[in-house]
């Protein structure tokens, strides 16, 4: 049996960590296994928007394998870095990402969680980077990520205290996009996938750059850099097919170009 599962559904790209009896947690082999699932998306046209789950368990991903843990050695963050290249991989696909959690989100998981562009998550979710209860800290984005998401106050006492918290307060937060019932949750999910692959492919992967970049320039190097993409969509194909599509009261026919 598989421990990432992949499935496409019209043009979305559902990737699927496949360990229920462990809870989902994260092997060095899962984690390189969805690297590789998820670049293949990125790179297959077909595919408009993504979407990481977990198979049905208690869990979305309750974080990496500690049994693993204490069998590994990591001498340096350049093994780091590469032994948890999915966070990486999900941050810089250029097609939106969306985890979709249900159950425990910890550690790792909320790490990839936090990887993706959005987050949805059923309402008896729990969250948490626990990682201070076992003596170490997050190390793959979790103190970086969730402080952007939360800011500083809020990530500081999760971190520090390992305490989860509910989806209710991860909604409040701002570190869940919404919230549903559980056997509710895929069907939401996928509706929000298909509403973004309904869009200009083009434009939506202009938006998302320009949306990433905020947390690497300043306001005028980011203002900027948002200009210049509007141009390129404004003097793209789906711009113009768009615009001529609103005027004359008909849906567009994008082409992603």
């Amino acid at each position: 049996m598989s421990d990432v599962l992949v499935e496409v559904k019209d043009a979305i790209g559902i990737v699927t960590v496949n360990r229920p009896d462990k809870l989902n947690s994260l092997s060095s082999e899962v984690r390189r296994n969805l690297a590789e699932a998820f670049e293949k998306f990125d790179n297959d046209e077909s595919i408009d928007v993504c979407i990481l789950a977990g198979s049905k368990s208690k869990a979305f991903i309750a974080g990496a394998d500690i049994k693993e843990f204490s069998k590994m050695k990591i001498k340096n963050k350049e093994e780091m870095e590469k032994d948890w290249r999915i966070t990486t991989v999900l941050s810089n696909m250029s097609k939106p990402v969306i985890a979709m959690i249900d159950g425990f989100c910890l550690g790792g998981g909320l790490e990839l969680a936090m990887s993706c562009d959005m987050r949805l998550a059923s309402d008896s979710s729990k969250l948490g980077q626990p990682e201070i209860n076992i003596g170490i800290i997050p190390g793959a984005g979790g103190t970086q990520r969730l402080t952007r998401l939360i800011g500083e106050g809020r990530a500081m006492e999760m971190i520090l205290t390992g305490n989860m918290i509910t989806a209710s307060k991860a909604e409040q937060y701002g570190l869940v996009n919404a919230i549903y019932k559980s056997k509710e949750l895929k069907e939401k999910t996928i509706e929000l996938a298909k509403t973004i692959s309904e869009k200009s492919q083009f434009a939506v992967k202009k938006a998302k750059v320009s949306v990433k970049a905020t947390s690497e320039m300043n306001l005028q190097d980011g203002l900027s850099y948002e200009q210049e993409r509007f141009v390129e969509c404004f003097n793209s194909h789906d711009g113009k097919e768009g615009i001529n599509a609103f005027i004359e009261k008909r849906k567009p026919n994008f082409k992603g170009k």
